[in-house]
């Protein structure tokens, strides 16, 4: 007589209960296996990655053992697979003891829904157990319901609500928390969820996933101060089958295989230099509130710098600042402007205003922008090349502190921002804060590029560029007669000398 499909499905799920990596082996269609599932996703995956497979290999053995609270971190580059295995856990953890009560949260509430949710979706549609749990928009729960039924919850995080993590407990049954993207989860989520560890006779099982991009923090501390009390593994993108390895080599060349870029977003090493952020919001909070007398800079040049768009959802912009302020000009933003209105526009508005120097991004087709302008008569227009070789050295002269002028000119905007004042512009605090940095092969500092910040889902940051495109040269009073050299530049600038921040004040004496 044939077995009761349930009951036999009832009796693998208790044998799988201490061993994950045989729930993932048993309840997807590998290869395309399966019935009506042939040539399905699967159809060229033969099962976990190893990274995946030794995670969850390690927590059976620990579950097994049974020596108390299960801990599990992970850092790992880019498309290593994090949100897939994720899914895995948390099928099995309800599948093979419905009882289970579990929260799932992330770095923010977009990657819960749009990655970390809609990825255990595609699972949940695939595996075996599909009857087992019903997954709704936010929590994966037992089936059938009732009582004592479990489940797991989407909890999107913030550090004023900590206490949405305090009451998590399930006395001798099994709890489980996942931290998806762990590393920018705030220190008092951490803290909070930890108080689910005390229960008794209960299995406790944590997991921690993320790219290791801050040298702080308790993801860190994951592989330092507490690494004893952690199943620990760093993940290289370049050792998976999933990745992208075209794109990896790009970056390779871009950066360098010792650079902080690399060392996050492929090898899974924690960067030398703490958090990549380049440009931190208190220092733009400080800039966007800070009361100027605008009249104390009055005497100072008005320069314009001037981003132009080369993509579709891009856009040009043109920026104005005098001395320590930024604000007193309104920041003029056009898409699907072309080069010679672009340019029109300019030279309107420099004239208008009586600017004294026009730095334009002329990378691809800002080159354009600048021809125009020199045709229109335009007086002191500047191209400014991104990748062209920075002026700041470091402070023992004997190296370049950027490793391109893009990334001098956003330090040189750093340091500005600590007295100077921008407008209140949601979307120009984006540009600031949003964009991460490194260090070279050179150990010179470095800026992520704009396309790899759209890949993380951020914009170009058009109104920051513009913004740094103001600080590509000293610019100094004086008549417009001077010759240029002596306009723009003090006589005595020397790149090798420590950095004159009275260039950036505006405290010019000349």
């Amino acid at each position: 007589m044939n077995a009761d499909p349930l009951e036999e499905m009832a009796r693998r799920l208790t044998a799988l209960r201490h061993d994950p990596l045989g729930f993932v082996e048993w309840a997807f269609p590998w290869g395309g296996s399966g019935e009506g599932v042939a040539g399905g996703p699967l159809a060229n995956h033969t099962g976990p990655e190893k990274w995946q497979a030794d995670v969850l290999r390690q927590i059976g053995e620990s579950l097994r053992e049974g020596k108390g609270p299960v801990r599990v971190a992970v850092a790992s580059g880019h498309g290593v697979g994090k949100s897939a295995l994720v899914a895995w856990l948390l099928l099995w953890a309800l599948s093979t003891q419905p009882s289970t009560r579990g929260v799932v949260t992330a770095n923010t509430e977009t990657q819960l829904k749009t990655k970390t949710w809609a990825e255990l979706g595609k699972w949940h549609r695939l595996a075996l157990t599909h009857g087992t749990c019903q997954l709704g928009a936010s929590v994966l729960a037992a089936q059938p319901a009732d009582d004592v039924a479990g489940r797991i919850d989407l909890v999107p995080w913030a550090a004023h609500n900590a206490e949405a993590f305090a009451g998590l407990h399930n006395k001798g049954s099994r709890i489980l928390v996942v931290f998806d993207e762990a590393s920018a989860i705030a220190d008092a989520i951490w803290e909070t969820a930890e108080g689910a560890l005390t229960d008794a006779d209960t299995e406790i099982i944590w997991i921690a996933f993320g790219n290791p991009t801050r040298t702080q923090g308790r993801f860190f501390e994951c592989f330092n101060r507490f690494r004893e009390n952690w199943h620990t593994s760093q993940v290289d993108s370049r050792e998976v089958s999933l990745t992208d390895k075209v794109q990896l080599a790009r970056w390779l060349v871009d950066y360098g295989e010792d650079s902080d870029f690399m060392r996050v977003r492929v090898r899974g090493q924690f960067p030398r230099a703490g958090t990549m952020q380049f440009i931190d919001g208190e220092r733009v909070t400080g800039a966007m509130t800070r009361l100027l007398d605008p009249t104390t800079d009055t005497r100072l040049p008005l320069v314009m710098g001037v981003d132009v768009a080369r993509f579709g959802d891009d856009r040009s912009v043109i920026f104005l600042r005098r001395g320590r302020d930024a604000r007193s000009w309104p920041i003029e933003k056009h898409q699907g402007l072309d080069l010679m209105t672009l340019a029109g526009r300019v030279a309107e508005r420099a004239a208008a205003e009586g600017v004294r120097a026009v730095f334009v991004d002329e990378g691809g087709v800002g080159a354009g922008v600048v021809d125009r302008l020199r045709q229109l008569g335009v007086p002191f227009v500047f191209g400014v090349n991104f990748g062209s070789a920075a002026e700041r050295w470091d402070v023992t002269g004997a190296k370049p502190l950027y490793a391109n002028k893009r990334a001098e000119m956003w330090g040189n905007m750093k340091d500005w921002l600590a007295q100077g004042i921008v407008p209140p512009d949601a979307e120009l605090r984006a540009d600031l804060c949003g964009v991460e940095y490194g260090f070279n092969g050179r150990n010179e500092i470095q800026l992520e590029k704009k396309d790899d910040m759209k890949k993380r889902g951020l914009a170009s940051p058009d109104l920051a560029d513009a913004l740094a495109l103001t600080f590509a040269h000293p610019v100094t009073g004086g008549s417009w007669d001077l010759p240029p050299k002596q306009q723009f530049y003090k006589t005595d600038y020397d790149p090798f000398a420590k950095f004159d921040e009275d260039y950036w004040w505006g405290d010019d004496n000349d």
